[in-house]
């Protein structure tokens, strides 16, 4: 009796994509996207309307930025709880200076870009110096942040009109039909993952990650690089913060509360281990994306708004769990194969 080889084309293929789904977060967010955007136009056919997957796109575009700098930071065995306010208070400042002075938009925005950085430099200083975990050390500037805003805005508010002229016109403006707030997150994303695969800093930021030991054996400057990523975890949050500002046009003292919880949900729904070491900025952008889409399904289908806290809960316990399992089975692997 003979053997028969699988032709090309023939079964293989789908067992093939399967095990590619499997491997890849990515691609299990992208099909599950897939199906949940198909069972979500069956039921609300306006779902796939442009108008709405602008506004879907547009507003998970800010969420995929302040992602990226979270992964960042998540992949170095931290995580950021401050990047919510850090968001309030650059979108704040930067309307205000608008609002008091006329000064060109671009140099105000840099002025907010600035402060960003200083706020993520200042977590990782603390973090890297004094050796205080990041959850309570970024939990403390969380509030600080947060009663910054509350101390510059001493119950005021920035209103659309209170800006220049057109200042929020490029949250619906498209080029090619993309919008422009998607084009600054792919951008940021590409620049991102380009430079995790391929630099140095990258290589260090993995390193440190998976064991920060071994690391510190091969000359990795361990606080160096916690320091550099809670730096420019602060700093995609200060862009985050700006477009937030953009968006809306009104902002507040308590503009972007509550959304660190729907940014660490999309982190580690995107594949990035809370346990460090493992992961990509593309997947946190993506699942950006996925959460953004549920938020409008639950919109378009009329259920209760209070579902997303619970989902971006279940999300991150889902992820988490998936990922303890395959490291077990990963050590488990590891372990015979030594035997």
């Amino acid at each position: 009796m003979t053997a028969t080889r699988a032709r090309p084309g023939g079964g293989s293929r789908p067992a093939a994509l399967l095990g590619a789904l499997a491997r890849s977060r990515e691609l299990t967010l992208v099909a599950v996207m897939l199906v949940l955007s198909a069972f979500v136009t069956l039921r609300a056919p306006n779902f796939l309307a442009p108008d709405n997957l602008d506004q879907v796109t547009t507003l998970a575009a800010i969420f995929a930025i302040a992602a990226v700098g979270e992964a960042l930071v998540v992949l170095t065995r931290n995580v950021d709880l401050s990047v919510e306010s850090t968001m309030g208070l650059i979108a704040f400042i930067v309307g205000d200076v608008l609002r008091q002075q006329h000064l060109p938009v671009a140099e105000v925005w840099l002025l907010g870009l600035a402060l960003a950085l200083v706020l993520g430099m200042a977590n990782g200083a603390i973090i890297t110096l004094f050796k205080v975990p990041s959850i309570v050390v970024t939990l403390g500037t969380l509030s600080i942040y947060r009663g910054i805003v509350f101390v510059v805005a001493n119950g005021s508010q920035v209103s659309l009109s209170d800006l220049p002229a057109g200042y929020s016109n490029p949250a619906t403006e498209t080029l090619a039909g993309i919008p422009y707030f998607v084009i600054v997150a792919a951008v940021i994303v590409t620049v991102f993952a380009l430079a995790l695969r391929y630099t140095h800093f990258g290589r260090q930021l993995y390193a440190v990650g998976s064991d920060p030991e071994a690391a510190s054996i091969i000359g990795v400057r361990n606080g160096w690089v916690v320091f550099a990523a809670f730096s420019l975890c602060g700093l995609l949050a200060g862009v985050a913060g700006i477009l937030w500002g953009i968006e809306f046009g009104t902002i507040y003292a308590t503009s972007a509360s509550g959304v660190v919880l729907q940014i660490v949900a999309a982190v580690v729904v995107g594949g990035v281990a809370i346990a460090g070491g493992s992961g990509t900025v593309v997947g946190a952008a993506i699942g950006a994306l996925f959460l953004g889409l549920i938020n409008n399904a639950l919109l378009l289908l009329l259920l209760p708004q209070e579902l997303l806290q619970a989902i971006y809960g279940a999300v991150i316990l889902l992820a988490v769990s998936t990922d303890a399992v395959v490291r077990l089975r990963n050590r488990r692997v590891a372990q015979a194969a030594a035997r």
